[in-house]
């Protein structure tokens, strides 16, 4: 079944129905729709390129140094512990994470992987919450100070992103943290987390145009936020702004997610036809700049082999229902970009003052 962008474009036969032989070409036109949704959704967020690694980063040992976040949160009575003791905790997750960074480096580098390196080197200078070499690479890292922070913002990166093009990322996540700092009122603390939790679909690969990979991150995601909430300050405002592809894994996880803002940037769609059928309490919000080539995605939902290709309504349409801010001129990677309108929107809203954020 078809539904949003092509809704109501069928070849009907009489009475309605489909003719026999109109069947193959709307099968034809809706493979052809799917394979446009696949070409814009797989952009990365920086535009890199996709990068073959080599079969022993696919063997590559975690090394456990010291407690994941997750086990930290476990086995600490967070609620009631103090304050030195949440710093602590996380002071001991940083550290780990810097040592299986740092190892990770000396095994490529050991294999002639220069770059990658180079990169994982970088990483193990950083507040690391998690850390994982193998593959592409997952990273999650926090910019400021998450145990006393009362304003969070936790970014979700879209398609091809990894360690090799880690850096892309991690220059939004820094961008929009030295915003907050400059903005943030006296006495308010700020982070942001830069969350590759996820195993982000590649360019041009099927994967990038259906719901897979946002399914089987979303849970991994609600968890994460659950011990973000659990280490920062009490009632910390909590932000979690997704971009791309990333928009589809949060939508994913939207239902009972606990936070405070919902943010879809250069979004093809949720998957979700309303911001109401998220189920979340978050205040949604949308936004896409004027030079984003997503305007020009197909906003369907096809059922091909099985399979639903597409994900549906366009979050910044009036029917979708979300709170659409202003983006600027921006392109698909400049939501973050310094001094855009985009960036002083996000700004905005991850401080909470909501009633400045321009519409």
């Amino acid at each position: 079944m078809v539904q949003g962008w092509e809704r109501g474009t069928r070849d009907a036969g009489p009475g309605g129905d489909e003719g026999p032989a109109r069947r193959p070409a709307g099968r034809l036109r809706r493979g052809l729709l799917a394979l446009l949704v696949a070409a814009a959704v797989a952009v990365p967020l920086a535009g890199a390129a996709v990068r073959e690694f080599r079969p022993y980063f696919d063997v590559a040992p975690v090394y456990g140094h010291g407690p994941s976040l997750e086990e930290f949160t476990a086995q600490t009575p967070l609620t009631v512990g103090s304050p030195q003791q949440v710093v602590a905790g996380l002071d001991a997750t940083y550290a780990a994470h810097r040592a299986n960074a740092a190892e990770a480096a000396r095994t490529a580098a050991d294999h002639g992987h220069r770059d990658r390196a180079a990169a994982e080197r970088a990483l193990s200078t950083r507040q690391l919450l998690h850390f994982d070499g193998r593959g592409a690479g997952l990273v999650t890292e926090v910019l400021g100070d998450l145990a006393h922070a009362g304003r969070v913002a936790v970014l979700v990166p879209g398609s091809d992103t990894g360690i090799d093009t880690y850096g892309r990322f991690r220059a939004t996540a820094v961008a929009l943290h030295q915003r907050l700092t400059r903005e943030a009122p006296t006495g308010v603390r700020t982070a942001v987390v830069a969350w590759l939790g996820y195993e982000t679909p590649g360019t041009l690969s099927p994967s990038v145009a259906t719901t897979g990979r946002a399914e089987d991150a979303a849970p991994e995601l609600r968890s994460f936020v659950r011990d973000v909430r659990s280490v920062a300050a009490p009632r910390a405002r909590i932000s979690l702004l997704c971009h791309s592809y990333g928009s589809v894994v949060c939508a994913r996880a939207a239902a009972g997610l606990d936070v405070d803002d919902l943010v879809f940037l250069g979004s093809p769609g949720t998957g979700a036809d309303t911001a109401a059928a998220l189920h979340t309490r978050a205040r949604v919000w949308a936004a896409r700049g004027a030079g984003d080539w997503v305007e020009h995605v197909p906003h369907l939902d096809a059922g091909l082999f099985g399979i639903t290709v597409g994900f549906g309504t366009d979050p910044v349409s009036r029917a979708y229902g979300a709170q659409v801010f202003a983006a600027g001129d921006g392109g698909h990677s400049d939501y973050f970009a310094p001094g855009s309108p985009s960036l002083a929107n996000l700004t905005r809203i991850v401080l909470g003052r909501l009633q400045e954020v321009t519409r």
